[in-house]
């Protein structure tokens, strides 16, 4: 029995392998993992749709698999439950990581066997939107994102008319005139070797998907940049007199947390910084939770993984699942859905000692708030010339959603938040 890659969902038809969890001649159980995919910014394991004894492998470590591609054959015959344990315990200790916490799937059909799931339903990385396999399987093959598409039957359920019309809305909105803009031919491959020594190596899946999305955002939105700094002599100071406590927990406080609460305090006064633009419906979406992304710097490249309700959280807590959120991102274990989600991003470079910047909005939020290096500067106070902790920060945001002036208003209260922040909220 052949164990074929299942569907990705989210329109995703392929990935590369990057760990390998099974030889030939291992003996398997259905649902365990087989092997690490790596796929848009995440890496997920991939669980066996058949059990019984390894008979061929058709795939190794760089591979690029497709959806529907064998990548093991199963000999499906007698499995002793010795032979079984033997082989769960000799399997590398990310296996039993990835089996102790399994990357979510669809229920599977009553009718489907229970040695194989069928392919479409088997919606392992990702779960798609309610519908049909037939459904996912049309949108699979034309590559559409059924995310973007809303189902008008019960619980949102989409059905094959509602599929005809978003690809219909999709074909008239092609067809019109792209305001006098000829459509940018495909640049001509250059042969930089003809003028010294080159070194080439291919987009890494993770580069080709910052390529594609920051290229997408860059052209899809207007956007605004507003310049301006904030005092953060007070607040860094609070960090460090605070810092001990953390220290005491295991838990490093940075001034990241700090700023997520100033955050999504101001976020509160100025919800359109928390919204979204849906183009189908030509509605403006205000999120009424606070998912605060921050970019993380990786050796792969970029990454956001997303704080969920930031608002709830004390900033003990805000710091402990920052550090996890990003060291998984740094080792290239955090889930795909650990990155989804997001109302509005924080990219801080203070860091690695950038100054000003202009953020990329990290589509489909509306806005995202840079932070440069810090600096000591002559500051008047009072009549009287201090030396300050004076921080750039940079807003970028969709001028489709929010206005200048808006985005004046939310940096004046962002900047006394900082400011001003409550040593009782430590």
């Amino acid at each position: 029995m052949d164990v074929k890659l299942p569907n990705l969902g989210e329109g995703a038809d392929s990935g590369v392998v990057v760990n390998l969890f099974v030889k030939e001649g291992d003996v398997i159980a259905l649902g365990q993992a087989i092997l690490e995919l790596e796929n848009e910014k995440a890496v997920a394991s991939i669980p066996s749709t058949a059990a019984g004894a390894v008979s061929a492998i058709f795939v190794k470590p760089g591979d690029r698999v497709s959806v529907g591609q064998k990548m093991i054959s199963v000999n499906a015959g007698a499995q002793p439950a010795a032979h079984q344990a033997a082989s769960r315990q000799a399997a590398p200790a990310q296996q039993a990581k990835a089996q102790a916490k399994p990357a979510s799937r669809e229920p599977q059909a009553e009718a489907a066997p229970a040695a194989e799931a069928p392919p479409e339903e088997a919606g392992f990385l990702n779960a798609a939107p309610a519908a049909a396999p037939s459904v996912r399987r049309v949108a699979r093959e034309l590559g559409i994102d059924l995310r973007r598409i809303r189902g008008s039957e019960s619980g949102g359920r989409i059905v094959m008319g509602d599929l005809r019309d978003y690809i219909q809305r999709l074909i008239a909105q092609a067809s019109r005139p792209a305001a006098g803009k000829a459509a940018a031919p495909r640049p001509e491959p250059v042969d930089f070797a003809q003028w010294g020594p080159v070194v080439r190596r291919p987009l890494s899946p993770l580069r080709q998907v910052i390529a594609r999305r920051m290229a997408e955002s860059w052209l899809a939105v207007p956007r605004v940049t507003q310049f301006d700094e904030a005092d953060f002599t007070r607040l860094n100071g609070l960090r460090k007199k605070h810092a001990a406590a953390g220290r005491g927990s295991g838990v490093k406080l940075t001034l990241t947390p700090l700023v997520i609460k100033a955050v999504v305090e101001t976020l509160k006064k100025h919800p359109a910084f928390n919204s979204s633009l849906d183009e189908a419906a030509n509605e403006i979406v205000t999120r009424e939770y606070f998912h605060i992304g921050v970019a993380v710097d990786t050796e792969q490249g970029l990454m956001a993984p997303v704080i969920r309700d930031a608002d709830k959280k004390s900033l003990p807590d805000l710091a402990a699942e920052l550090e996890s959120l990003a060291q998984k991102a740094r080792d290239r274990k955090i889930a795909a859905e650990e990155m989804r989600g997001g109302t509005f991003t924080i990219s801080n470079q203070g860091a690695i000692g950038s100054g000003h910047f202009t953020p990329i909005v990290n589509t489909p939020e509306a806005a995202i708030l840079g932070l440069g290096r810090g600096a000591l500067k002559p500051v008047v106070r009072d009549g009287k010339i201090e030396a300050r902790l004076m921080t750039p920060l940079a807003l970028s945001y969709d001028h489709r959603v929010i206005d200048g002036a808006a985005a004046a208003r939310f940096m004046v209260d962002l900047v006394n938040a900082l400011e001003n922040f409550p040593e009782e909220a430590l």
